[in-house]
């Protein structure tokens, strides 16, 4: 661990006393984070500029006047809204010169719209024409993305035109609904007055027939009080029965006593009457006699008082002319007089009006026809008399007490036969009891019985005063009213309203977005991939421009190669750490959301970590092929680690590989810090993100010791290029093994012949195998792009199938190149002295020296040799 350190702070101060070393390690703190800050400010809101993004409409709509809809230009009112939309920016041209800038890419896009557009409206309407069409010209050629955006403003023109269409439809139909509904109320209204007469006869029919129960069940709670009145009676009666029978008997005897007496009635009744009959006829005689004479002396004076009258009447009119005259001959002084006169002749015309009236037929003829009247009644009512007295006197001798005596005769037969009547009265007492007892208990049950009536009843009259209600609410609104389904489309005078009815066929459900984990900007969402393509260019930039090999320099002891490979890896992951501290800060100055800023500096420096490991171990191991890796790792992780599109939109490659990849936890686990944590999503992420660093220590710890001698081989074909930069490398290697140093010493004549003639023939194959490997690695690739041209949905498996193949030649390069090298070593270790072979494995033996200034290497014909 000591060494390792010691290369550490050995490289720490190689770097801070050389200036120009400080303005490399300024860039590669400083320029990866620019990465970052750059494509997050560019993506911070690029959907709030979309203003800038020109597209053409052409109007050519000449409008229409339809009978349904009336006058219209559609087109008209799409430029009118478009006028007002700053989604877009929306330019109004002719058709040539919209097409003109479409075409030259100064425009993105042109909306056209058709001469008859109004015209198919109104028919689609009507029902007898083709749906109208929109022609839509988009320039893929000039942005990808500027497209999909001019694409929306496609759908933004037909959703106006659909809103218009919808709008203009709604204002008919709903002329048309609101005329249906007048009619529907009109026999609603009159379907529901017969309803709810029906329903209030029947709710009163109901509450009749409860208040009979009541009235029932009230007689029948008295039943038990009447019967045991009854009871009482009965035995009353059956006691008033025995009283009875004595009573009859003695009413025989007086029955027969009363009918000796009536027949003495008969005899003396006859005689009285005909008395009667002679005093009537003479008091009818004398008052017929006087009332004739009172009548004749009315009639004369009635008669002499009208001639009276007359003459009276006369002198009054002669007086009344006099007066006339002597007014109008005016004499001097006669004034006096003429007055007297008219008062007296006022007072005789006053007392013949009087004498006219008792003279009338009302008074002294009402009198004189009275007393005729009275003479006739008089004498009406004494023959009336003799005829009552007549018929009394026949009645008595031959009806009345004759039938009397029979009727004597037949209540002394219903004496005796009541009396037999009573003797069976007591068992019909009894009979009766019995009865009154069952009349108890039924109008018991009775009363229990309609007591439940009277509850269904009750429940009954309840439903209907409900159902009468709810009939009465639904009776003061319409169909359309504030309770049907219509209610917020219907306007103040109770009709359909077109805006509201259109507003809600456009949206018919409203859309409540509530987010879960919120983020501000499009920057910050696009924050966690800028920020791993900045921390993976960063460790890149680290493997290309620092020395990937550790030399011995100033260190006590030889180092081993894995004190190496850490004492390098520290100092790479203290700028890597650096680079990710930068990035942080500036991302939050620029104004990058974040829920946690300490578990976001730390996700970023973890992750740059493993980053430093995996290009390291890459780049180490593998030299050039493995820094090109790297590049081919983060090309293929950008759509492969869901950091710009959800992974399920991608290939199905690419979600194969998805779980494979370090960019995917590293994104996650940068999400969790800006959005918000859930659970502990954040350790599992950055836990599996951990799984590749142990995976390329391992890399970089194990199999990179193990190939040195392939680095070698590349190092040296690299220097024979003259062109292509290498680094050789330090530490020991060993070129010749034990095994086959052993076989050389144990024979070397053998050994050399064997290993050369193995060599020969390999020089001979090796030819035809690059050959073969340079016609492979083009007709292959070819194949497959043909076959890969003739289906569908295989772009990203013809990618991977060419990548695949292209690492299977270069692994067949190296391999071949290899099988050369180390039979170009093996003979040269057929070529060494025995003594020199024996010095290098003594040297193998020793432990390592120390070594304050730098090791030489020997540089052998072969190789490196140390």
């Amino acid at each position: 661990m000591s060494n390792v350190m010691a290369i550490v702070r050995r490289d720490i101060v190689r770097l801070l006393r050389v200036p120009a070393a400080w303005v490399v390690l300024f860039g590669l703190v400083f320029i990866p984070p620019l990465y970052a800050w750059f494509n997050i400010a560019g993506f911070w809101n690029p959907y709030g500029n979309t203003n800038g993004i020109e597209v053409i409409v052409v109007n050519n709509d000449r409008g229409t006047d339809s009978k349904t809809i009336g006058k219209m230009n559609m087109g008209e009112q799409i430029v009118r809204q478009l006028k007002g939309n700053d989604k877009l920016g929306w330019k109004f041209a002719d058709q040539d010169a919209a097409m003109q800038r479409v075409e030259s890419g100064a425009s993105y896009a042109s909306i056209i719209i058709p001469k008859d557009f109004s015209d198919r409206v109104a028919g689609v309407i009507e029902g007898h024409s083709k749906r109208p069409t929109l022609e839509y010209y988009v320039n893929e050629k000039a942005n990808a993305l500027a497209s999909r955006m001019t694409d929306t403003g496609a759908s933004t023109v037909d959703s106006q035109v659909n809103e218009t269409f919808v709008s203009t439809v709604s204002k008919v139909v709903s002329g048309i609904v609101n005329k249906t509904d007048d009619d529907i109320n009109t026999k609603a209204d009159t379907a529901t007055a017969d309803t709810l007469a029906d329903l209030n006869k029947a709710e009163q029919s109901v509450a009749d027939i409860r208040g009979d129960i009541a009235d029932l069940t009230a007689t029948l709670n008295g039943v038990p009080d009447k019967t045991k009145a009854a009871r009482g009676t009965l035995d009353k009666t059956q006691k008033a029965g025995a009283r009875a029978y004595k009573q009859l008997n003695d009413a025989s005897t007086a029955i027969t006593n009363t009918q000796s007496t009536l027949n003495d009635f008969t005899n003396n009744a006859s005689g009285t009457l005909d008395q009667i009959a002679n005093l009537l006829s003479q008091a009818s005689s004398q008052s017929n006699v006087a009332i004739n004479s009172i009548a004749a002396g009315l009639t004369k004076a009635n008669g002499d008082v009208g001639s009276g009258l007359s003459t009276a009447q006369q002198i009054n009119t002669d007086t009344s002319s006099l007066i006339s005259r002597l007014e109008a001959a005016g004499i001097p002084g006669s004034s006096g007089a003429i007055n007297d006169l008219k008062t007296q002749n006022q007072r005789l015309g006053d007392s013949i009006t009087a004498l006219n009236d008792l003279n009338s037929s009302k008074n002294l003829g009402s009198t004189v026809s009275s007393t005729v009247s009275a003479a006739n009644g008089i004498n009406t009512s004494t023959q009336t008399a003799l005829g009552n007295a007549a018929s009394a006197r026949k009645s008595i001798t031959t009806g009345a007490l004759p039938q009397l005596n029979n009727g004597l005769n037949g209540l002394s037969t219903v004496a005796a036969t009541s009396s037999a009547n009573l003797v069976s009265q007591g068992s019909l007492v009894t009979q009766s009891t019995l009865v009154l007892n069952q009349l108890d208990q039924a109008s018991a049950t009775a009363a229990k019985a309609l007591v439940g009536t009277d509850k269904g009843l009750a429940n009954l009259q309840n439903h209907l005063a409900t159902l009468t209600t709810d009939i009465t609410a639904l009776s003061s609104s319409s169909a359309l009213g504030s309770s049907g389904i219509l209610a917020k489309s219907v306007g103040g005078n109770g009709k359909l309203d077109a805006a509201k009815i259109a507003d809600f066929m456009l949206s018919p459900t409203v859309l409540d977005t509530k987010v879960v984990y919120p983020v501000s900007t499009y920057g910050s969402g696009m924050a966690p991939l800028f920020t791993n393509l900045t921390l993976w260019v960063g460790a890149f930039m680290l493997v290309v421009l620092m020395k990937l090999e550790v030399d011995d320099e100033g260190l006590e002891t030889e180092p081993t190669p894995g004190q190496r490979y850490w004492g390098r890896w520290i100092v790479f992951a203290l700028i890597a750490s650096l680079q990710a501290i930068v990035t942080v800060l500036g991302e939050l100055v620029i104004g990058v959301q974040c829920h946690n800023v300490p578990i976001f500096i730390i996700t970023t420096i973890l992750a740059s970590m493993v980053y430093v490991s995996i290009t390291y171990a890459l780049s180490a191991s593998f030299l050039h092929v493995g820094k090109a890796l790297c590049v081919a790792l983060v090309i293929i992780q950008i759509p492969g680690s869901s950091g710009l599109y959800p992974i399920e939109m991608m290939p199905k490659f690419f979600r194969d590989m998805y779980p494979f990849f370090p960019f995917t936890y590293s994104i996650n686990a940068l999400r969790e810090t800006i959005a918000g944590f859930y659970h502990a999503d954040w350790f599992v992420n950055m836990g599996r993100l951990m799984v590749f660093a142990v995976l390329f220590f391992i890399l970089g710890l194990v199999v990179k010791p193990r190939m040195g001698n392939l680095q070698r081989l590349v190092d040296r074909q690299l220097k024979a290029s003259d062109i292509i930069s290498s680094e050789p490398a330090l530490h020991k290697t060993r070129e010749y093994p034990i095994s086959q140093a052993l076989n050389m010493l144990a024979d070397k004549e053998e050994y050399r012949a064997g290993i050369e003639e193995r060599a020969r023939r390999f020089a001979l194959l090796y030819p035809k195998l690059m050959r073969g490997a340079l016609a492979f690695g083009i007709a292959v690739p070819a194949i497959m792009a043909i076959t890969f041209s003739l289906t569908t949905g295989t772009k990203v498996i013809a990618l991977a199938a060419w990548v695949i193949w292209f690492l299977a030649i270069i692994i067949f390069l190296v391999t071949v190149e290899s099988i050369r090298d180390s039979l170009a070593r093996q003979v040269r270790l057929g070529n060494l002295e025995d003594d020199v072979v024996r010095t290098l494995l003594y040297e193998r033996q020793r432990p390592r020296k120390k070594a304050k200034t730098k090791i030489p290497q020997t540089d052998t014909e072969g190789g490196d040799q140390q």
